[in-house]
């Protein structure tokens, strides 16, 4: 109630309401475990003056609520009908926990570093706690390494006694507390168990405009060499939600480069890589923020941070 009256105060049903410049210093009102405007009735947009819709909630991809501080700015139009004036603004904002990561790697590991380098520059809202590999002398496990992350090898075999089995891994990355899980060129099929664990948190870059060129089998060069042969006109890579089989989860971003008339499996491979790297660092950075929501007919979309009303 008290917090009612402070809205009510400042963003009165009135045209004589005060507005409040975004410039200014707005106040902040916290609410634990706060994840839907529609919990706090007082919040709905009809009350504070201003249009249906104008003040936008985020949504969580995560279970778990973590505890939240929104933000109000207030309009001082009182019409249902008209539009925030310029340089005021209706708007919730939610500060979220810093994420950890898990990377998967089988090779090189070029977008687990340029995952990890964003992380250190601060583009990313989370960091790398571990990195989870089938190759323990691979590019990327040596790079972890260096850089201080911890190195799991998985899964156990004959050439790597020391892996983990499925269910010592889902233990070990939640004693890690790791919130999300990224394959970037990891060539083994993820267990059940692991995806049952982090059930929508687990993501894959594919070099091709799935679901074209994916499957078992296609990896690597074989995928460039494929899309040529084929006499597609455009390639490029997408990421996915992480399911039972190879590349079938549902689609998260992709990013379209041309496939030239003389291209070479290698330099469409690079032309795509390059946009790999910008590609999974945007939507890990999207991951972090928490602006992964989903289309009630089940399509993952991802939220503008310019714009909470536009999605991509």
């Amino acid at each position: 109630m008290e917090a009612q009256q402070i809205i009510s105060r400042f963003c009165p049903k009135s045209s004589l309401a005060p507005s409040i410049p975004m410039v200014k210093q707005p106040f902040s009102l916290n609410f634990p475990h706060l994840h839907s405007l529609s919990s706090y009735p007082f919040l709905q947009s009809q009350n504070l003056g201003v249009p249906t819709g104008a003040l936008h909630a985020i949504s969580f991809v995560n279970k778990e609520v973590y505890p939240s501080s929104w933000r109000i700015w207030c309009s001082k139009s009182s019409s249902s009908t008209a539009e925030p004036e310029e340089g005021h603004e209706v708007r919730a904002q939610v500060t979220v926990r810093r994420k950890k990561l898990a990377v998967f790697v089988s090779g090189g590991g070029s977008n687990f570093r340029s995952i990890h380098e964003a992380s250190k520059r601060g583009s990313l809202h989370g960091d790398v706690t571990v990195l989870v590999t089938n190759k323990r002398d691979c590019g990327g496990a040596q790079y972890a390494r260096n850089n201080g992350i911890p190195v799991i090898l998985f899964p156990k075999a004959k050439d790597e006694p020391e892996g983990l089995s499925p269910s010592d891994l889902v233990d070990t990355l939640r004693k890690f507390e790791v919130d999300f899980v990224l394959l970037a060129g990891y060539l083994k099929l993820i267990p059940v168990e692991l995806i049952r664990a982090y059930e929508r948190s687990i993501y894959n870059i594919h070099p091709s405009l799935l679901p074209a060129f994916g499957g078992k089998g296609y990896y690597g060069m074989k995928v460039h060499k494929a899309v040529i042969a084929s006499g597609a006109r455009f390639s490029g890579p997408t990421i996915h939600f992480v399911d039972e089989h190879y590349d079938t989860g549902r689609i998260l971003a992709q990013r379209v480069v041309p496939v030239l008339a003389n291209d070479t499996a290698e330099e469409l491979a690079a032309r795509v890589l390059n946009e790999e790297h910008q590609l999974y660092v945007e939507v890990v950075e999207a991951l972090c923020e928490e602006r992964v929501v989903w289309r009630e007919d089940g399509v993952p979309l991802i939220q503008s941070k310019e714009n909470p009303n536009e999605f991509w």
